[in-house]
């Protein structure tokens, strides 16, 4: 004879009864005890680190675009010179529907394979607790090169962006690469007082950075080789431009291949528009200003005439294109994206 199933009243109580004893008899103490769980303490995700390397040619050189940071300046336009030209820039930057905000900050470093030689051209900030730079050592990892591959390194200038990624751990980061840069720009940091009398930046952060760059000197000074002006390397596939203003000692670099080149402009403009729109427009962190300005303005005249393929260190990456004549001013030209040689 078959038992009858309880009520359904019943049924609830015997299930909930079963369930909690089973998970009584699991746990080291009981759910029901009139105390809150507590749930696990969360782990705070890793950074991330969104490198990116892309590949291209400049005649029989492999090269490569590698984004190290992308910042937002949050001084915006507080950061550009002259003051009284700050609504005009607004209305520039509104036109071309751009942000107004801040300032972007894109940081792209330039790699280049002549043959058995590695070549790379300044090397970012370095790694650090921001996530949002510092990209740069696992994108070299990404596209197989190890540290110790790099045998030639350029210092365009020691602003922290370009230099700190030089050093990891008091040592040389590219510890077989002979670091090049201009005796000028050296003989500037280690002066007994850097002059900064003509730069509209904020005083504050200066003794610290003296102090930095030249303890960063003094860990790459085995590896340092100085040059001047106009000086070629590499079978004459590297050459040293004048880019004083800047930096005392701020140096550009052209990349010759046969009939192609590119001229890398590093930091002659901070801006994707508005150091184009009108070249007397500048950033702050300018060591001589006038001096500066008048280096760009030569630049972009240069350049949209020749229509010379250029690489900017500060544009929105991967940083190709060229500069052309528009309205008054100039105009950056990206070139078109193309994954694959």
């Amino acid at each position: 004879m078959l038992t009858a199933p309880p009520p359904p009243a019943s049924r609830r109580q015997f299930l909930t009864t079963s369930v909690a004893a089973a998970l009584a008899a699991a746990l080291p103490h009981p759910i029901f005890s009139g105390e809150p769980i507590a749930a696990p303490a969360a782990s705070p995700p890793p950074p991330t680190r969104n490198g990116f390397a892309y590949r291209f040619a400049i005649g029989e050189i492999e090269a490569w675009s590698i984004s190290d940071a992308n910042l937002a300046l949050k001084e915006g336009l507080g950061l550009m010179e002259p003051a009284a030209d700050r609504p005009a820039m607004r209305a520039d930057l509104l036109a071309r529907g751009e942000r107004t905000d801040v300032l972007p900050l894109y940081v792209n470093i330039l790699v280049a394979k002549l043959g058995s030689e590695i070549a790379i051209f300044d090397a970012g900030f370095g790694a650090g607790k921001n996530p949002e730079s510092g990209w740069l050592s696992s994108s070299l990892a990404t596209i197989g090169i190890a540290p110790e591959k790099i045998t030639h390194a350029f210092l365009s200038h020691a602003h922290g962006d370009h230099i700190n990624g030089f050093v990891t751990g008091n040592k040389p980061t590219f510890p077989n690469a002979a670091l090049h840069c201009l005796r000028d720009e050296l003989d500037f940091w280690r002066s007994p007082a850097p002059d900064f009398s003509r730069s509209l930046r904020a005083q504050g952060p200066l003794p610290g950075m003296i102090k930095s760059n030249r303890a960063k000197f003094d860990i790459l000074e085995p590896n340092l080789q100085l040059h001047r002006d106009g000086d070629a390397l590499l079978g004459g596939a590297v050459t040293f431009i004048p880019g004083r203003g800047h930096t005392v000692g701020h140096s550009l670099f052209r990349l010759r291949s046969g009939q192609e080149s590119l001229l890398h402009f590093m930091d002659a403009a901070h801006h994707h528009t508005l150091m184009f729109t009108n070249p007397s427009w500048a950033i702050n962190y300018d060591h001589e200003p006038a001096q500066a300005v008048a280096t760009r303005k030569k630049l972009f005249a240069e350049l949209s005439t020749t229509h010379e393929r250029s690489y900017g260190f500060h544009l929105p990456w991967p940083g190709l294109g060229r500069v052309a004549r528009a309205d008054a001013g100039y105009t950056w030209q990206p070139e078109r994206w193309s994954w694959g040689l």
